[in-house]
C-alpha cells in the first residue's frame, strides 16, 4: 500500500446522511497525515442534502485547517440522458472542485447506451473534475467509451471504496476491475477515494487497495 496523502470524496453532516462536521472531519484528516481533504457535499437531488445557497456560500469557510488543505466542492447528480446536472453552472463555477455521479435517487436508469450517453455528456461539461463511483451494475455504462471520454476531456473516473463494500450496488468489483483494464491500457489516471460519511473512515481504503492489486493497476 502507497501512502495516501489525499482524499478528495467525503461528506459532511450537511449532506443530511453523513455524521461528522466539517472542523471534525478536518481534524481527522490531519491526523491521517493527510495533506488535502475534498469536503464535496451532495447536491439537492439527494433527500435532505443541501440547497444551492449552501454552496454559494462556502466562500465564507476557510481553505486550510489543523495544517492541510481543504478543497470544497459538490458531488452533483447527473439526471438524464442528456447529461443534465442538478447544479447550476454559476455556481460550480465558484467551487474548488466539482464530481459528478448517478445516484438511484434521482437517476432513472436506462439501457446501457443511455446510461453511457449521461455519463459522457457530463464528462464533457467544463465544469466537471471527477466522476462518482461508475460502477454500479444496476445501471450498465460502455466502459471504453466512458474511458476515452475521460481521456479527452482530462476528467478522472474513480475508485471508490464505500462502492467496493456495498451491498446495494450491484457487481461493483468485477466492474471496477474492467475500466482499470481499460484505464492502463489507454493511460487514463484514477483517483481513490474513501467516500467518507463519517470523520472515522477517511482515507479508509481497505477495499480498493485488494482490487488495485488484483488488477495490478499502476
Amino acid at each position: 500500500m502507497e501512502k495516501v496523502e489525499l482524499d478528495l470524496h467525503t461528506h459532511t453532516l450537511a449532506s443530511g446522511h453523513a455524521y461528522g462536521t466539517m472542523d471534525e472531519m478536518a481534524k481527522a484528516a490531519s491526523k491521517m497525515g493527510l495533506k488535502l481533504l475534498g469536503i464535496t457535499e451532495h447536491t439537492k437531488g439527494i433527500p435532505g442534502s443541501c440547497e444551492d445557497i449552501y454552496f454559494a456560500n462556502l466562500k465564507v469557510v476557510p481553505r486550510s485547517m489543523y495544517g492541510i488543505d481543504i478543497l470544497l466542492g459538490a458531488e452533483i447528480n447527473i439526471l438524464n440522458a442528456q447529461g443534465q446536472l442538478d447544479l447550476s453552472d454559476h455556481i460550480m463555477s465558484q467551487l474548488d472542485f466539482r464530481i459528478a455521479g448517478i445516484h438511484s435517487h434521482c437517476y432513472q436508469n436506462g439501457t446501457m447506451e443511455e446510461n453511457t450517453s449521461a455519463m459522457i455528456h457530463a464528462i464533457e461539461n467544463p465544469y466537471v473534475d471527477m466522476i462518482s463511483h461508475p460502477d454500479d451494475g444496476a445501471c450498465p455504462l460502455d466502459y471504453e467509451k466512458v474511458v476515452l471520454a475521460a481521456k479527452k476531456h482530462h476528467t478522472i473516473l474513480e475508485v471508490n471504496n464505500n462502492s467496493l463494500r456495498s451491498s446495494w450496488r450491484k457487481n461493483v468489483k468485477e466492474n471496477v476491475l474492467k475500466y482499470l483494464a481499460l484505464c492502463e491500457h489507454y493511460e487514463v489516471p484514477i483517483v481513490i477515494s474513501s467516500d467518507a460519511h463519517h470523520m472515522a473512515d477517511i482515507a479508509n481504503l481497505d477495499h480498493v487497495w485488494p482490487v488495485l492489486e488484483e488488477a495490478k493497476f499502476p
